[in-house]
């Protein structure tokens, strides 16, 4: 028998099965004891009996949500890991704000929901729940302040791709609180020379093709991670995420992009604290800040940082909790059309700065500023702060913060912080491009994006027109296509290929990001001449024309299921214009044109192996069927119970 798991060592008979209880009395009322709910008096019997002073008792509560992971020693050394970096220090934020909330004699409460990392499961059946799970954590997130009864307001702390999304979804859902979004900043940048956490995560790829040897992979591999705790360096989902949230006003200014474990970043936590207390005071509540203004502040910024499409999911599911009509094809389409790119990060370029130069710059207060004089913000939009978005820039703009943080860049780092944001004129003189495009045709009569500013320039037109015609390689799992990019498959890609990757949409796959694909092309020397389609989505990293969340998806009768090997697209996308097309126009035959492809489509049958992945969770299987009927991915995967409900209605 195995005495070591079975039996226990002398010292755990050393226990007790009485005590004391605390001492002191509760500082109750007649009024408390006749009118007050039974749980609002056990809530106070177990508040002391967690240790809480009974004399502090009566005081403003407040609840602090986070997405922390994994556990830490007091020195910071790891006593259990967490899933990311991005979750492993924010408890430190969780601790800085509820010892500023207890400082203002008021009684904090803490809870998380933890997240897990895409970076992680890229590739694995892992992904299968990483979009689903935003709404299932958002939905906990939305319990747990429920549960809460004698809130006074909601902090909320978190970080990541579906963490940070499910956080601002539950915060926009306190309609009758205030509430504040603390983001959890993003990792320190490595040393000239390491690669970043987006270029790293292809080391398989460019081994694969003898662009690196073992020894240089190991060696990457082990240097990205610069620091311990941060979103990735990159202007990714997570960094995008943060911009956007501060952007709504849901974040104090210049708080986005923070640099993790820094005493900044915990500063931050602090006077996070104190404006939710001063909205609680005014009675400033969610929906006084996230407002039709707000989100058109947010489309205004995407556009200038030219993030991550995933945001294009996110957005209108915060504006579903909020109660405001949800953002459409046209108008992310308008905001990209009139709001120049500013921003040079990871991993867009021209340059590349990590996020923190980003931040050193002054984030997305210093990139309003340049909105503000093209005429493109709502001024007038609450923040949390407490003072509407006109005075804060005005505050921004003659800020020792400011001036401190782009001189500590230009004389620390080297950078000149107008060339990490840049103003319209400087952007342009550098060809930075307006972000994102929504091409349509017989492939995507739903629509489709792209992120056109990321298509290297060498594969574009001299009048900025990318143009290709190419042969199909058709896919229906992300393991072959990935296979097929590494050379280690049957179908091979090769330069001038059209990669087309279906069944892994909401219903096939949970809309898996497809990430290590756009990244592999992006990090291989021939990955520009490869284009790819698909109805499932990437984060902030591409290179050719990768166009995805082509709907309908392939198992929901897409024409993108339809598809054969050898059959030649089109793909026409103006970066200037932000117009696009991808259409069928021929077979192996030859090229016949749009037309030929319409009525091609129309007649031919799906292919016969197009199915849901086999471990595909039964989970995201409900997720997918109830999104769908909610609006579907163009209206932000989200659960509408209305529309679901008017769905079984009709069903019977």
């Amino acid at each position: 028998m195995p005495s070591d798991i079975l039996d226990s060592p002398d010292s755990a008979y050393e226990l007790n099965t009485t005590t004391t209880g605390p001492s002191g009395k509760l500082p109750l009322t007649d009024d408390l004891l006749r009118h007050a709910p039974s749980g609002d008096l056990f809530g106070w019997s177990q508040n002391v009996g967690m240790g809480w002073n009974p004399a502090l008792l009566g005081g403003k509560e407040f609840t602090i949500l986070s997405t922390h992971g994994g556990l830490r020693a007091e020195d910071g050394t790891p006593i259990a890991l967490g899933f990311h970096s991005g979750h492993w220090e924010v408890g430190l934020l969780v601790k800085a704000a509820a010892e500023e909330f207890a400082r203002m004699r008021c009684i904090p409460f803490a809870g998380a929901v933890t997240d897990p990392c895409d970076g992680r499961t890229q590739g694995t059946p892992g992904m299968y729940d990483s979009l689903p799970y935003r709404n299932d954590s958002s939905q906990v997130m939305r319990r747990l302040m429920r549960s809460h009864p004698t809130r006074t307001g909601v902090m909320g702390i978190a970080t990541c791709d579906k963490g940070l999304p499910a956080m601002m979804m539950a915060l926009a859902s306190q309609h009758d609180h205030p509430t504040i979004l603390v983001p959890g900043g993003v990792m320190l940048a490595g040393e000239t020379g390491n690669e970043d956490t987006a270029k790293v995560q292809t080391i398989g790829a460019r081994f694969a093709h003898g662009e690196i040897t073992l020894e240089q992979a190991a060696e990457a591999g082990c240097h990205a991670c610069a620091s311990p705790g941060g979103g990735c360096q990159f202007l990714g989902t997570a960094a995008t995420s943060q911009v956007i949230g501060e952007a709504l006003g849901l974040s104090l200014p210049h708080s986005a992009l923070a640099p993790s474990g820094q005493p900044i970043w915990l500063d931050m936590a602090r006077r996070s604290a104190r404006a939710l207390f001063q909205m609680s005071n005014r009675g400033v509540r969610t929906p006084h800040i996230l407002t039709e203004a707000a989100f058109s502040n947010a489309l205004a910024v995407f556009a200038a940082f030219g993030g991550s499409t995933n945001l294009l999911l996110h957005t209108p599911a915060i504006a579903f909790h909020a109660g405001i009509k949800r953002p459409t094809i046209g108008d992310w389409t308008y905001f990209n059309r009139r709001v120049p790119r500013l921003v040079d990060a990871l991993p867009n370029g021209p340059i590349g700065h990590p996020t923190i130069r980003v931040f050193l710059a002054g984030g997305v207060p210093e990139v309003m500023l340049h909105l503000r004089e093209l005429g493109l913000l709502q001024l007038d939009a609450l923040t949390a702060a407490g003072e509407p978005l006109g005075k804060i820039l005005e505050w921004w703009a003659k800020s020792e913060r400011r001036t401190r943080l782009r001189e500590l860049l230009k004389s620390r780092d080297g950078v000149d912080p107008d060339t990490v944001i840049m103003s319209p004129e400087a952007a342009r003189e550098r060809g930075l491009t307006s972000t994102v495009t929504f091409p349509r045709g017989n492939l995507a009569p739903d629509g489709s994006v792209i992120k056109s500013t990321a298509i290297d320039p060498s594969v574009t037109d001299a009048d900025g027109v990318y143009r290709k015609i190419g042969p199909a390689k058709v896919f229906t799992t992300e393991k072959a296509a990935i296979a097929a990019i590494k050379g280690d498959g049957e179908l091979k890609v090769v330069p001038g290929d059209v990669l087309v990757l279906c069944c892994r949409g909401p219903m096939g796959s949970g809309m898996e990001e497809t990430y290590q694909l756009t990244s592999a092309l992006k990090h291989l020397k021939w990955g520009k001449h490869v284009a790819v389609i698909t109805d499932a989505r990437f984060s902030g990293v591409s290179t050719g024309a990768c166009i995805g969340h082509v709907s309908p998806e392939a198992l929901a009768g897409g024409p993108l299921g339809k598809l054969r090997d050898g059959d030649r697209i089109q793909i026409v996308i103006d970066r200037n214009k932000l117009e696009g097309t991808v259409d069928l126009v021929g077979d192996e035959t030859g090229v016949y044109g749009v037309e030929w492809g319409n009525a091609e489509l129309a007649k031919r049958l799906p292919r016969a192996d197009l199915v849901s992945d086999p471990a595909l969770p039964a989970d995201t299987k409900l997720w997918a069927a109830l999104q769908h009927v909610s609006g579907g991915v163009w209206g932000g995967c989200v659960y509408d119970p209305e529309a679901i409900a008017a769905a079984l209605q009709k069903g019977r």
